[in-house]
Formats: structure tokens, sequence, C-alpha cells
């Protein structure tokens, strides 16, 4: 056990000797660890890549074990007017081993294909042009496509686009490709 760690029997001894949970959750860090019925729950905002929220994080509710399930419904366009970068890819939501992204778009992006990942966009502002080697896909508000695993594309906003991205955790956002533009750690939010 490292020095931030401290073992729990259970649920009610953590309550117990830790305070309200939201305290302790504002306190901690995801590298604090206490186990129940040898399931982990990482006590901490979901830094240093933690998939795990605690229970009563603002928000989410979450039993060790569980998958966080958001409480209240997630606003879109206040995240997506805090997101100051182009092609900078926020986490909104997960579920299944899935990520849901946000990104604001301009100009044109690096060709590149997603060898295993299968990659959804849902345009929710502007104009998005996919290209693809054998054809490009203009998309709308309120229209999305799946560019299929393996496809070589190239995603190119004319103008500013807010775009809604669902794809496997495991993807990164410049594919097969390394440059200035990859996010290895997307921002959660």
């Amino acid at each position: 056990m490292g020095r931030s760690e401290k073992r729990y029997k259970d649920r009610e001894e953590f309550r117990d000797s830790e305070g309200s949970d939201w305290m302790v959750h504002k306190a901690a860090c995801a590298e604090k660890r206490v186990e129940w019925q040898n399931e982990v729950a990482i006590l901490g905002h979901r830094c240093a890549g933690s998939d795990t929220r605690l229970p009563g994080c603002p928000g989410h509710v979450q039993s060790p074990g569980e998958k966080p399930v958001h409480q209240n419904p997630v606003k879109l366009a206040e995240i997506l007017a805090d997101i100051q970068d182009y092609w900078d890819p926020h986490i909104v939501g997960e579920l299944n081993g899935q990520h849901v992204k946000l990104a604001r778009l301009k100009g044109p992006f690096v060709w590149h294909h997603h060898q295993n990942e299968d990659e959804l966009f849902l345009v929710l502002k502007g104009v998005l042009k996919l290209e693809l080697r054998d054809g490009t896909v203009t998309l709308e508000p309120g229209e999305f496509f799946i560019v299929p695993r393996g496809a070589e594309h190239r995603p190119v906003a004319e103008e500013e686009v807010h775009v809604l991205m669902f794809e496997p955790a495991s993807t990164l956002n410049t594919g097969n490709v390394r440059n200035e533009r990859t996010v290895d750690r997307p921002r959660r939010v």
C-alpha cells in the first residue's frame, strides 16, 4: 500500500473515518484508493487518467464497481463555449467503453485512419466535410456519419463547426498519425 492509500473493511467505515463523500472527493486525488469487495474506487476527480468518480460527485451517482451515471443533463452549448482551441476534443461522457466527445473545428485536419475503431461525427453547428479517399460526405447540423474502421479520412471545416463524436475510448484523435494536433489524453469535463 502506497502512502496515499488506506484500506477500509466496508463503505460505512470509509464514511465514518473520512466524513462526507463530497468533502473527501474535493480533497482527494485519483491516486487515493479504497477497496470494497475486491473492487477499487478511485477517490477524487478524474485526474491522472482515472475512469471512476466517487459517489456524491455533483451530477453523478456511483456505487463501488458501477460506471458513472449522469443525474443532470449535459449542457453541450455551455461546454462548447468553454472550449478554446480548435481540434481539441473534450470527453463529456462515456458508456460501454465508448467516449462521447465535443470539439470545435476550423480548417482542415490531417489525413488519418483508425485501424480498430469506427468513429461517429454528429454536427451540432456549422458544416463539416469528411473527405474520404473515394469522395466527400457533407454534414449539416443534426446529421451524422460513421467513418468505418480503417477508412482514411480528413475532416474539413471551412467555417467553425461544433461536433459531437462517439468512439471507443481507445481512439486517438489523429489515428495512425502523430503530430502537433495529437491529443493523447483528452480533457474530461
